[in-house]
């Protein structure tokens, strides 16, 4: 049983990002994601303009006359919500948590997801496996998958992005739309991004805050990483201090977008201390263009 709490947290989540789907998402999202091919309907009689290559030949021999197959779009898609919960997601310097802007993200997608009858699975992820739940429609379903990501405690408190994505590459093995949602602070995903790509359409969406980008001047400062609880005093008031912090993130976000560049992965940027709509929008429109 969840405390009380907590559902009043699911309700209030549960009333803004559906309300937010209703007037924004639904119809960009449909839009957007269009289903993974076509599948048969049934066989009618050929009519001028039809395309010889879909003549059925075998019913076409039965009857005497030219018949086609007919194909409609499969509609139906499963979207996996892949959740990095590592300690580093427990930070925000503006307004909200990463953590906070990733629970919201997820409801939004979820709901999105069952109003255009999609399945909706979850795999929370640290440095280990946390959570997996198997996709399954339904309103009941979104909100416990909301439940999971808003209320569940991590074991772990380091970042693994390649175990979680070799975890949905064992699991999953028809493709999914999946949203890999993570602040990225970790290497060593290079492989298994690129076996889960072949079969997945994969969206990374990077949650990410100012002062990870830049120091304040401020004088000394005290820092910790919240992953491996590591501290350090730094002179922010040295301006070599602050350059070389700011060239040394800016140049792990660079060689992450040169990855994803190189594999033709879009991906969704998202700041703390912005609103995430405008981002998400944006990226729809983009994928409907093309």
């Amino acid at each position: 049983m969840l405390p009380r709490d907590v559902l009043q947290q699911v309700r209030r989540l549960q009333l803004r990002t559906s309300r937010l789907v209703d007037d924004a998402l639904t119809g960009a999202y449909h839009s957007t994601f269009k289903g993974h091919g076509m599948e048969f309907d049934e066989v009618r009689e050929y009519s001028p303009g039809d395309e010889v290559r879909t003549i059925d030949w075998n019913v076409t021999a039965r009857r005497g006359q030219p018949y086609v197959k007919r194909y409609v779009e499969e509609r139906e898609l499963t979207v996996m919500l892949l959740v990095d919960l590592s300690a580093s997601g427990q930070f925000g310097s503006v307004v909200r948590l990463k953590t906070e802007i990733a629970t919201e993200l997820c409801a939004v997608l979820a709901w999105s997801a069952i109003r255009n009858h999609d399945k909706v699975g979850l795999l929370l992820f640290t440095d280990q496996i946390e959570k997996f739940v198997p996709p399954q429609k339904g309103r009941r379903h979104v909100l416990r998958v909301i439940r999971e990501v808003l209320s569940f405690q991590p074991q772990g408190r380091h970042t693994d992005i390649g175990r979680a994505l070799e975890y949905l590459h064992r699991v999953s093995h028809r493709r999914t739309v999946s949203f890999l949602i993570s602040d990225f602070l970790t290497s060593g995903y290079e492989t298994p991004l690129r076996l889960v790509h072949r079969r997945h359409d994969l969206i990374p969406v990077s949650i990410t805050d100012t002062r990870e980008g830049q120091l304040p001047r401020v004088g000394l400062l005290a820092l910790q990483d919240l992953e491996t609880g590591a501290r350090m005093v730094v002179d922010t008031s040295s301006a070599a201090v602050r350059q070389a912090y700011a060239q040394r993130r800016a140049m792990a976000v660079e060689r992450r977008r040169q990855l994803f560049q190189a594999l033709g992965i879009r991906t969704i940027e998202l700041q703390t201390d912005a609103p995430y709509i405008q981002p998400l929008m944006r990226f729809f429109r983009q994928r409907t263009r093309r």
